[in-house]
This record gives structure tokens, C-alpha cells and sequence, in this order.
């Protein structure tokens, strides 16, 4: 019966760092349901939420100026 329980909250560490990319994600897009946001945050953690939007941010920002180099070699 502890094992159940045990497998089932490592599962829900797993599942809680990609339901925090796809929180992320949907913020970046800017468009959500307020009681699908509300049940996403309530699920996730601040620090990772932290941590996942400047990597984020920081990968946006990198194809952006990628994309300018780019377009500007051409």
C-alpha cells in the first residue's frame, strides 16, 4: 500500500515538472481559462515556475537574435 502511495507521488514530481512547462508555455501564449490557470498553479511550484520561465525567456531571446543574424547574413 506505501509503495502505491510513493510510486504515485514520484509520479506526480514527473508529471508536475512538465504540467509546469506546459503552464509556462500557455503563459508565454498569453491565452488560458481562468479555472484551467487556477488549477495549473495550484498544482505547481513557484521555484519551478521561476526557474522554467528565464530558461524559457532566455531560449526565446536566443532564437530571436539567431533569427536576426539570419536574416541579416542573407
Amino acid at each position: 500500500m506505501k509503495q502505491a502511495a510513493l510510486s504515485g507521488a514520484q509520479g506526480d514530481k514527473k508529471s508536475s515538472f512538465w504540467r509546469t512547462v506546459k503552464v509556462v508555455a500557455w503563459a508565454f501564449v498569453g491565452i488560458r481559462k481562468h479555472g484551467e490557470y487556477q488549477q495549473d498553479f495550484s498544482k505547481v511550484s513557484p521555484l519551478h515556475v521561476i526557474v522554467i520561465g528565464v530558461l524559457s525567456a532566455l531560449v526565446f531571446v536566443m532564437v530571436l537574435i539567431g533569427l536576426v543574424n539570419w536574416v541579416l547574413a542573407v
